[in-house]
């Protein structure tokens, strides 16, 4: 009996162990889509017109994306593309329908904006095609960042000064 409750004891601590490995693997995992300009944001948060720092559900709904791989078409937790995670993204913190294309969201949706005024929660747009029609698009949160999902990395923070980024920036747009 007394080698039972040792077996059993022993299966239960080695559960709990995998358990706590399978949270520090999920933890890592999303670490690895973290860079200066997440990091800037999740240390920083974001701040009321007073200055004083509050988390605005922006944030909050940004950040619990990042990490999240990269799916053409997709629009959930296991796997989305740019115009999905701006479409979940809009319905969760505004309660706003967005269509699922980043070129008919500037086209339809979007009354475009000067990059100089852009603030946070506004779009901005970007073609990666030879074509030049937008192909691309981000969430702008600040001092020249956005999140976005991007084809390699999964969802992540940018800034609009990398040069791969700048290069490819057609516009910046509000929701109408």
């Amino acid at each position: 009996m007394k080698l039972t409750a040792t077996i059993m004891i022993a299966a239960a601590i080695l559960m709990l162990s995998s358990c706590h490995s399978h949270k520090d693997k999920d933890k890592s995992n999303k670490d690895k889509y973290r860079n200066e300009y997440s990091d800037d944001i999740y240390r920083r948060g974001s701040y009321n017109n007073s200055g004083d720092r509050k988390e605005s559900a922006l944030y909050r709904e940004a950040m619990s994306w990042l990490g999240v791989p990269y799916k053409y078409g997709g629009h959930s937790r296991r796997g989305t593309d740019c115009s999905g995670l701006v479409m979940e993204v809009y319905k969760t913190v505004y309660n706003k329908a967005i269509i699922h294309h980043s070129a008919d969201i500037y086209n339809k949706q979007c009354r475009r904006i000067k990059e100089s005024e852009l603030r946070e929660g506004d779009l901005v747009f970007f073609t990666f095609v030879k074509s030049g029609k937008i192909s691309h698009v981000g969430i702008y949160l600040r001092k020249r960042q956005f999140i976005h999902a991007s084809s390699s990395r999964g969802v992540i923070i940018n800034s609009l000064d990398e040069p791969y980024y700048a290069k490819g920036f057609v516009a910046a747009g509000r929701l109408k």
